[in-house]
């Protein structure tokens, strides 16, 4: 789109906002003219979070599927609006519900009695049903350690993260065998070609990359938690290890300095020099509009479904 028709686009979204009294929030992986129209950008709990706290009568969610439903069901009273309903998550789409529960069935049958089920926020709102606490990547570490040593404890649905929890947290938790498209595809031989070329600089990897990435990483942790190490960081050059969306963020915060993406592994002969979510770049200025204008889509939950769901976010908050 030229440059003028997004400026206009911009100024037609800004008088819808203003017009229905809405807050428009934005994931650190969307496009950066959805994060340039943002009111909050943040990671998915953060901006669910936040829209509890808003005076605003219609919330935008521009992201994908599961945040809207997360945003949804603990803003139960407030319309929430997605700009593409079909924008989905391959980490949720891993974990059906009725394969968790089958799996949580299982687990309760070998170890005769039922795990602690700890279930990723990145999952759908029927997973966050069947569990006992969310986590994001950011607070995970915290919870686990804090619960019994001697109960069997189920982590779904990312495998890497769990596999990372594990090893920082000495457990062994049951891992479902989940993984986001975007975070296990990173190249190990390009992050290693990367670092030869660039002596001393730092990596930064988010927690659901492969153990291969995360062990030639100088720094693991959420994507808000890599942003705020560049921006305290005296270093002005870093090789970042996740979805590229955050570049944009980093670099509007520190205009100084330079960040190196981790090309994904090449696949069916073409590459790229970064690693995009496709799902978040449904998320266009046109669907924005659409959706402000139209007050569609909106996302609906099944109140029985966000009650039980909403009883393991709380648990997550008190914990963390």
């Amino acid at each position: 789109m030229a440059e003028k028709d997004q400026t206009k686009l911009k100024a037609q979204i800004a008088e819808l906002k203003a017009e229905k009294n809405a807050v428009i929030f934005a994931h650190y992986y969307t496009r950066p003219e959805i994060q340039e129209i943002a009111d909050f950008i943040g990671d998915s709990l953060a901006l669910a979070q936040e829209a509890t706290r808003v005076d605003a009568d219609i919330l935008v969610m521009c992201g994908v599927h599961f945040m809207g439903e997360t945003m949804k069901i603990l803003c139960p009273d407030k319309k929430v609006l997605i700009p593409d309903m079909s924008a989905g998550c391959s980490l949720a789409d891993s974990c059906k519900a009725e394969d968790f529960n089958q799996f949580i069935e299982e687990q309760t049958a070998l170890h005769k009695s039922k795990p602690i089920v700890v279930s990723y926020v990145n999952t759908t709102a029927e997973v966050k049903a069947l569990t006992d606490v969310v986590v994001t990547s950011s607070n995970a570490q915290k919870i686990v350690e804090q619960l019994p040593k001697d109960k069997p404890i189920i982590f779904g649905p990312d495998h890497n993260l769990g596999s990372h929890i594990n090893s920082v947290t000495g457990r062994e938790m049951i891992l479902w065998n989940g993984a986001c498209h975007v975070h296990s595809r990173f190249s190990l031989e390009a992050l290693l070609r990367l670092k030869a070329e660039n002596p001393g600089v730092e990596v930064l990897a988010h927690p659901e990359c492969k153990a291969p990435i995360l062990a030639q990483s100088d720094v693991i942790g959420s994507t808000k938690a890599l942003l705020q190490h560049t921006i305290k960081s005296p270093a002005k050059r870093f090789i970042i290890a996740t979805e590229s969306g955050i570049l944009f963020e980093m670099q509007r915060a520190c205009p100084d300095k330079q960040f190196i993406p981790v090309p994904p592994e090449v696949t069916e002969g073409v590459g790229c020099s970064c690693n995009e979510c496709e799902y978040m770049r449904m998320n266009t200025l046109e669907k924005v509009y659409a959706c402000l204008r139209d007050g569609q889509p909106q996302m609906q939950v099944n109140k029985e479904t966000a009650a039980k769901a909403v009883s393991s976010i709380k648990r997550m908050l008190e914990m963390s």
